[in-house]
């Protein structure tokens, strides 16, 4: 039996650890081909000690197998508001949801709609009318690209996600086929919460 918990304050803490090793193992895997780095991770999750942000964990037992997290977009890295600076919604009506990780054995069990469900009720809570969030974008023909790779586009359409003309995002990290950090195009996704 998975339960889902939301971790704060000394919970997150706690688990910090944990999830950093979780999030480097499975953003290695394709699309996002990441070469994570344990002391970043950690310093990024501290971030989400935040009063607008949710960090919503699935434990088998005490082993945390799969993490969401999301915040205000207003509070999140500068970069991820940047794009939506020629779009009507203002800002502080909308809450990011920034990623979910799962390890691959766990998934095709719900899990992904108990994290977007956990994170668009956390938004409504805080006043938000929009979640939003990005996945990176990577060409049919990448060297890496597994045989058979599909989209989650189909998964974020079913929950009422469209992705958003022209709202892009770009941010750097190392591939794991790359000896440095390169640029990286994201597209923004979004749903409005009114029912």
């Amino acid at each position: 039996m998975i339960e889902i918990r939301t971790l704060t304050g000394a919970a997150l803490e706690t688990a910090i650890d944990d999830i950093a090793r979780l999030r480097i193992a499975v953003f290695r895997d394709w699309p996002y081909l990441y070469d994570g780095d344990l002391d970043y991770e950690r310093s990024y999750l501290r971030d989400y000690n935040h009063p607008t942000a949710i960090v919503v964990a699935a434990l088998d037992g005490p082993r945390i197998v799969g993490a969401a997290t999301g915040m205000a977009l207003e509070v999140h890295a500068e970069d991820f508001a940047a794009p939506f600076a020629k779009r009507p919604e203002p800002l502080d009506r909308i809450f990011y949801c920034a990623e979910s990780v799962l390890l691959p054995e766990y998934r095709g069990r719900g899990l992904g709609h108990a994290f977007f469900d956990a994170r668009e009720d956390h938004a409504r809570s805080l006043g938000r009318r929009y979640c939003a969030f990005c996945g990176v974008i990577r060409p049919e023909d990448h060297p890496l690209r597994p045989e058979g790779a599909r989209t989650h586009d189909a998964f974020w359409r079913g929950r009422g996600y469209l992705p958003l003309p022209g709202v892009v995002a770009h941010f750097r990290w190392r591939d794991i086929d790359q000896p440095g950090e390169t640029d990286h195009r994201l597209q923004f996704w979004m749903r409005d919460l009114t029912p």
